[in-house]
C-alpha cells in the first residue's frame, strides 16, 4: 500500500489565507486496477488563480487545486512506462492514481540541463498564460510600448521578456527592489517599486511620456486605476489577473475605468489561458527554444517540504517570490 497525503481547504478563506484554513490529510492508496498508473509528485505548483478558484469550484473540505510535475512509480497502463514525468492537474497530493487521462506528457525534446519543475513555470501554465495574452491579446506588434505589473512573478517576468524579444519598449511595476533589480537584469527598460514611489501616475508618465500601445494586468485595484488614463489611443488591456482584490472582504471603490475607455477607445479584454489549450505544444516548443538559447530567463522561489506547502501559497500571495513559486517533495 502506497501513503499519499494531501492538503484539503478547511474551510472557504476569509480574506487573507491562513496556516489554520489548511488540514494535512493522509489516505492508503488502493492497489492499481488494469488501465491504471500511479504517480509520485515532485514539485508541485502555487499560483494566484487557486485564491479566487477556491471559492468559486472548491467546497469545505476539499483537496486544493492545482497541478505537479509528478513521475510514473507503478504502470499497469502500457502506454505509461515506469520512470517517465508527466503534468497533472490533481491538487495539493504526494502520490496519485491515475486513468491516464489528463496527464501531459512533458516534450519530448526537454533538454536534460533545465529543471522539470520549469514545465510548471516559464515552459508550462504561466509561460503559456504570457505567451497568448501577449500576443493574441494585446495582439503585440514590434515598436510597442508595454506595462506589466506583478513583473517579477511567474507570468509577469516572462510577458516583460517575450515583448522585450518581439523589439518592445517595456516597463514593469513590482513591490521590492530586489524585484526591480531583476527585472532590469531581464532587460526592462524601466523598472520600478510601487511601493515607494510618490505617486504612481507621475512615475508611469515618467517611466513612458508617450504613454502605453499594450496594458498586461495583474494586479487590479489602485494600480489599475492610475494606468488607464495613461494609455495611448486605441491602446489594448489584457486582463490576466488582479492579485490586489482577491483578499478584499469588501470590494474596492473606483475611480471608473468608463471615461478613459470612452475617450481614448481602448480595448480591454480578460482571458483564461485554457483559451487555446489545443495550441499549447505551439506555445511550449516557443517557450522551451526561447529558454533552451537563453532569450528567456527564469528564476524559481524553491520552498522544500510538501508539508510547507500552506505555508509557500500564503508566501506567494504576499509576493515573497522572484520568479515561479514552487513546492519541492
Amino acid at each position: 500500500m502506497v501513503l499519499s497525503k494531501s492538503w484539503a481547504m478547511v474551510k472557504h478563506f476569509t480574506g487573507a489565507p491562513k496556516l489554520a484554513d489548511f488540514k494535512l490529510i493522509e489516505k492508503e492508496l488502493p492497489p492499481l486496477k488494469d488501465g491504471e498508473v500511479l504517480l509520485e509528485s515532485e514539485f508541485l505548483s502555487v499560483d494566484p488563480y487557486m485564491r479566487p478558484y477556491s471559492k468559486r469550484i472548491l467546497k469545505d473540505g476539499d483537496v486544493m487545486m492545482g497541478s505537479q510535475v509528478a513521475r510514473v512509480v507503478e504502470s499497469k497502463n502500457s502506454a505509461f512506462s515506469v520512470g517517465s514525468y508527466y503534468v497533472a492537474n490533481a491538487g495539493w497530493r504526494t502520490h496519485f492514481i491515475s486513468d491516464g487521462k489528463g496527464l501531459s506528457a512533458l516534450p519530448s525534446n526537454w533538454p536534460e540541463k533545465l529543471p522539470r519543475s520549469l514545465a510548471l513555470g516559464a515552459v508550462g501554465m504561466p509561460g503559456l498564460t504570457a505567451y497568448f495574452g501577449l500576443l493574441e491579446v494585446c495582439l503585440l506588434k514590434t515598436g510597442d510600448v508595454v506595462l506589466v505589473n506583478s513583473a517579477a512573478g511567474a507570468v509577469g517576468s516572462i510577458v516583460g521578456q517575450i515583448a522585450k524579444i518581439k523589439g518592445c519598449k517595456v516597463v514593469g511595476s513590482a513591490g521590492s527592489e530586489a524585484k526591480v533589480t531583476y527585472l532590469k537584469e531581464l532587460g526592462f527598460d524601466e523598472a520600478f517599486n510601487y511601493k515607494t514611489v510618490n505617486s504612481l501616475e507621475e512615475t508611469l508618465k515618467k517611466a513612458s511620456p508617450e504613454g502605453y500601445d499594450c496594458y498586461f494586468e495583474n494586479v487590479g485595484g489602485k494600480f489599475s486605476d492610475a494606468a488607464m488614463p495613461q494609455m495611448k489611443d486605441f491602446g489594448r488591456i489584457a486582463v490576466c489577473g488582479a492579485v490586489s482584490m482577491y483578499n478584499d472582504s469588501v470590494p474596492q471603490t473606483g475611480p471608473y475605468i468608463q471615461t478613459s475607455m470612452i475617450f481614448k477607445q481602448l480595448r480591454m479584454e480578460g482571458f483564461l489561458v485554457h483559451r487555446w489549450q489545443d495550441r499549447y505544444p505551439e506555445g511550449q516548443q516557443q517557450l522551451l527554444k526561447w529558454v533552451s538559447e537563453g532569450k528567456l530567463k527564469y528564476s524559481e522561489h524553491i520552498t522544500n517540504g510538501f508539508e510547507n506547502m500552506p505555508k509557500g501559497f500564503i508566501g506567494m500571495l504576499i509576493g515573497e517570490n522572484i520568479g515561479k513559486a514552487i513546492i519541492k517533495v
